[in-house]
C-alpha cells in the first residue's frame, strides 16, 4: 500500500475503454469517500474543435466528477511534453488541494514518460524550422537526414533507424533552434513527478481489439464527426495546423476537401487507427510497472485501485 497522497494513471491503446473504466473507478471511489478529479493525458484531446474525433469525455460523462486539461487548445496551437507536463503538475497538485485523488487517463505514452519518469526540458523550437526540415525530409530521404544527424549528434543517431523520418526530423530541429544535440538534452533530463502511482492498463491485442475500434468510428459518425470537422474547417481552413493532424481528423478533412470518397476515408481512418492501436500498445506493453484489464473488466480494477489508496 502507498502512502498518500498518490495518482491513479490509467493507460492502453484508443478505443480500449479508458474513459468507461475511469468513471466506473470514479463512482466507486466516491462512494468510498474518496472523490477524484481525472486529468487528460492525450495529446490528441486537448483540442478544442474536435471532442467527437478524439473520443472526448462527453458532458454527462464529465457530470461524474471533474475532468481536467480537456479540450482548451485551438486547432492551430501545439503543446509539447513538457509543457503538458508542467500543467498535468498544476492539475494533480489542485486536485489534492481539493482533496481529491488525481487519476490521469489517456493514451499518450510520451506525455506520461515526461510526467511520471522526467523529461529533457527542451524548449519549444520555431515551427518553421520543423517545416523546413520536414521538407528537406520529404525531398532528400530520411537517410540523408539521418547521415547529417550522425555527424552533428553520433550518440543519438546510433539509437534510431536512419528511415525514421519523425525522429531525425526532432533531433535536428532541436539542433538547429538550440545549438546543443539531443543526446545533449537527455543528459538534463528533469526530476520525475514527486507522487506514488498506481499504472493501470486496459487493453487487448490488435486483432480483438479491431471491432471495438471499427464500432468506436461508427459511434463518432453517429455523433456528428462529419459535421464537427466541417466546421473545424470553416474556422481554420489550414489542413497544416497541429489540431488537423489527429486521426480522423486529417482524414476527414481529406474528404470534405474532396480529396478522397467517404468510403476511402472510413478506410483510412480505421487503416491508422489500426496502427496507432498498435503502437499504443507496443509502447505501453514494455512498461512492467502496468496491471493490465480487458475492457469491461471494471470491477477488477478496484482491488488494487483499494489497495494502493488504503480503503
Amino acid at each position: 500500500m502507498s502512502t498518500t497522497p498518490g495518482i491513479l494513471c490509467l493507460v492502453g491503446p484508443t478505443g480500449s475503454g479508458k474513459t468507461a473504466a475511469s468513471l466506473h473507478l470514479a463512482a466507486m471511489l466516491e462512494k468510498a469517500g474518496r472523490p477524484v478529479a481525472v486529468i487528460n493525458a492525450d495529446s490528441r484531446q486537448v483540442y478544442r474543435d474536435f471532442p467527437v474525433i478524439t473520443a472526448q469525455p462527453s458532458a454527462e460523462e464529465r457530470s461524474v466528477c471533474p475532468h481536467r486539461l480537456y479540450g482548451w487548445l485551438e486547432t492551430t496551437g501545439k503543446i509539447s511534453a513538457g509543457q503538458w507536463a508542467d500543467m498535468a503538475c498544476a492539475a494533480i497538485r489542485e486536485t489534492l488541494a481539493e482533496g481529491r485523488i488525481p487519476m490521469l487517463v489517456g493514451g499518450t505514452g510520451f506525455y506520461l514518460r515526461a510526467l511520471l519518469d522526467g523529461i529533457a526540458a527542451i524548449p519549444p523550437v520555431d515551427p518553421a524550422i520543423t517545416a523546413r526540415l520536414s521538407r528537406e525530409c520529404e525531398k532528400l530521404g530520411a537517410p540523408a537526414l539521418h547521415a547529417r544527424l550522425a555527424a552533428i549528434d553520433p550518440d543519438y543517431a546510433a539509437k534510431i533507424h536512419p528511415n525514421d523520418s519523425q525522429r531525425n526530423v526532432r533531433a535536428l530541429e532541436v539542433w538547429e533552434a538550440t545549438g546543443k544535440t539531443f543526446s545533449w538534452w537527455h543528459s538534463q533530463t528533469t526530476p520525475p513527478a514527486p507522487w506514488p502511482v498506481l499504472r493501470l492498463g486496459i487493453g487487448l491485442p490488435l486483432p480483438e481489439l479491431s471491432p471495438f475500434l471499427r464500432k468506436r468510428i461508427d459511434i463518432m459518425l453517429e455523433q456528428g464527426a462529419l459535421t464537427e470537422a466541417r466546421r473545424a474547417l470553416a474556422a481554420c481552413p489550414d489542413t497544416s495546423a497541429p489540431g488537423w493532424s489527429g486521426i480522423g481528423c486529417a482524414e476527414t478533412a481529406a474528404f470534405l476537401q474532396g480529396n478522397m470518397s467517404l468510403p476511402e476515408c472510413l478506410e483510412l481512418w480505421m487503416k491508422n487507427t489500426r496502427a496507432y492501436a498498435k503502437r499504443q500498445w507496443t509502447w505501453f506493453r514494455a512498461d512492467k510497472r502496468i496491471l493490465w484489464f480487458r475492457p469491461g473488466e471494471h470491477r477488477n480494477l478496484e482491488a488494487p485501485v483499494k489497495e494502493f489508496l488504503g480503503i
